[in-house]
């Protein structure tokens, strides 16, 4: 998927440093941020989700 994104100038200007430091182009930088929050957001997910089945295994086994 492709689409673009507004940033400010200051906001531009900070993306471009941090892709020079990095040795990369801006746009694999912000391909790499969007990626590490997502996967970051479903890991997130799955652990809580990990915590509360292991809480209630007992329970849901009695339900079920």
């Amino acid at each position: 998927m492709k689409f673009d994104i507004d940033l400010t100038a200051t906001q531009a200007e900070r993306l471009r440093q941090e892709a020079e430091r990095l040795k990369i182009t801006p746009e694999e930088l912000a391909r790499a941020a969007v990626a590490d929050l997502l996967s970051e957001r479903d890991q997130d997910f799955k652990v809580a989700a990990e915590r509360v089945l292991e809480k209630y295994s007992e329970l849901y086994r009695r339900l079920a």
